[in-house]
């Protein structure tokens, strides 16, 4: 982008309390260093008083970040061009001309200035997606870290059933990951309690829950009945049953919200224009469409090819080559949570239970080249996925498997073969 055609550029370093800016206009006048309060009001008034300064053209910011609530202000202006900075790439600029090390916010609004100032026409300027798809995105991480803290819960639960009531474990086997499995240890936190709960009023319970075989429902019965204590000692099962009954409510609240959070994401998925595009895709269920779609979003400039979107999500490997040494490693620094959807649409992709289907095929092979290596299996077919991913992406075109396994079979390829062979 042309720097040219902005009338000043200004260097926004943002904090909790305050935000410093340093804003330097293009007619060559004095530089000016303001601080801004962490208020809507007040960020607004400095955005009116930049107006009134800069009454015609465009201003490009440069900001350490992409998201968050200073982002989603200022991109209500149109003449605000925002370029998002890398905090390495600053990091690694501000060592080029500080080797003391030293650090201030406002000095470092002026090193964000000069950075986009000088190197511009490198950077990208901020296009966010439609409010539509930022929201399944935000709901989509939300039920995801939701998720991963009913996951821990459950295993703090378990933990601690396994020290003073086992039986519970064996009631439940591998239902903890459920609303039944909470309301149960609500009621009954420990064995006593259980033995003395009138049997109709468990099997009632169990019933309710849509557990109605009669036979597993008799062995409930009487594991029940001939249980015997893990524990007599009060000082490990009175403060188990406490932990665990507290537990039991945090569990049953992350149920509800992660249940609120799909009807949402679900609801809104419904509206979105490129709903079936992502849901056509392999292995992107109800839970991985909508992150697969607010990886991609709605900017179809915003990737050139393929490969551009692995590396950027960290599934493509990076090559650091100099004189001699050549070195082929996984990229950190990515968007993680983008790099754990695809990783994990690849693994849902390898299970699929069609015998038709290249992905399980293709993932078995990866694994037999690479010495059974689970995690690199998956980034490899995480790669071939986004590359048919990002072609029906660009052409607005659903994913159709009879289609993909035709061109496979055009170039040769031996997936088509293992499947036609599976299948028969």
């Amino acid at each position: 982008m042309n720097l040219l055609e902005f009338k000043a550029t200004l260097g926004l370093d943002w904090a909790d309390r305050q935000h410093d800016i340093w804003i330097r206009p293009a007619d060559g006048s004095k530089p000016v260093h303001r601080r801004v309060e962490h208020s809507a009001e007040a960020l607004h008034e400095w955005v009116a008083q930049l107006r009134a300064r800069f009454p015609e053209g465009r201003v490009a910011l440069g900001i350490e970040t992409s998201r968050g609530p200073v982002i989603s202000a200022l991109l209500a202006y149109d003449f605000i061009v925002i370029f998002p900075i890398n905090p390495k790439a600053l990091k690694n600029y501000r060592d080029c001309f500080g080797v003391s090390g030293a650090k201030s916010d406002d000095a470092d609004a002026r090193l964000i200035e000069e950075y986009v100032r000088l190197h511009g026409e490198k950077l990208k300027p901020l296009q966010p997606d439609d409010t539509l798809t930022r929201q399944i995105g935000g709901w989509a991480e939300v039920r995801r870290q939701r998720v991963d803290e009913r996951t821990a819960l459950i295993n703090q639960v378990q933990a601690r059933l396994k020290t003073y009531y086992p039986l519970a474990l064996e009631l439940l086997g591998g239902q903890f990951n459920t609303v039944m499995a909470a309301e149960f240890l609500t009621l009954w936190p420990d064995l006593e309690s259980l033995q003395a709960a009138d049997p109709e009023k468990v099997r009632s319970f169990f019933y309710k829950q849509n557990s109605r075989s009669k036979k597993k429902m008799a062995e409930r019965l009487l594991a029940i009945k001939d249980a015997r204590a893990l524990t007599r000692d009060a000082a490990i099962i009175q403060p188990g049953r406490e932990l665990v009954r507290a537990l039991a409510g945090m569990l049953k609240s992350l149920h509800r919200s992660v249940k609120q959070l799909e009807e949402k994401i679900k609801r809104a998925m419904d509206e979105h224009p490129d709903a079936p595009l992502f849901r056509s895709f392999p292995g992107a269920g109800p839970n991985l469409a909508p992150r697969l779609l607010a990886a991609f979003g709605t900017q179809r400039d915003r990737f050139q090819n393929a490969q551009e979107v692995a590396q950027f999500f960290g599934i493509a490997p990076i090559v650091i080559a100099s004189g001699n040494s050549r070195v082929t490693r996984l990229r950190r620094r990515c968007p993680k949570f983008g790099r754990q959807t695809f990783h994990e649409n690849a693994v849902c992709a390898a299970k699929n239970a069609k015998s038709q289907d290249w992905a399980p095929h293709y993932y078995k092979a990866c694994r037999a080249r690479h010495e059974d290596q689970h995690h690199q299996a998956c980034r490899s077919l995480a790669y071939k996925l986004i590359r048919i991913y990002f072609a029906c992406w660009k052409n607005r075109t659903e994913y159709r498997q009879q289609t993909y396994l035709e061109a496979l079979k055009k170039s040769g390829s031996p997936y088509r073969a293992t499947a036609e062979t599976s299948g028969e």
